[in-house]
């Protein structure tokens, strides 16, 4: 399975091992990942594909406002990552 933009990812190594994180831009063999609380939008970090798994596709409209390059905020990528990281997609948003 490829990893792609707007894709919910999680850490299997580092130090953030364990986060989760959604997929702003890929760059061939890195991601550019923020999660907006330790990693916010401004300074996103660069993390090889090999070090993080995919979790899930998502289809919030967070996703869709990154798929489509609009602005979004962190709040809203907490909320999102927050609703996958709980398993209750009904929160997504």
């Amino acid at each position: 399975m490829d990893i792609a933009k707007s894709n919910i990812v999680k850490a299997i190594a580092g130090r953030d091992t364990g986060s989760y994180f959604f997929v702003l831009a890929t760059e061939g063999d890195f991601l550019l990942l923020a999660d907006g609380k330790r990693r916010r939008l401004e300074s996103p970090k660069r993390k090889r594909r090999k070090h993080v798994e995919l979790v899930a596709r998502s289809q919030s409209p967070v996703a869709e406002k990154i798929r489509s390059n609009e602005k979004i905020t962190n709040s809203e990528l907490r909320r999102a990552i927050a609703a996958v990281s709980s398993g209750n997609p009904d929160q997504e948003g």
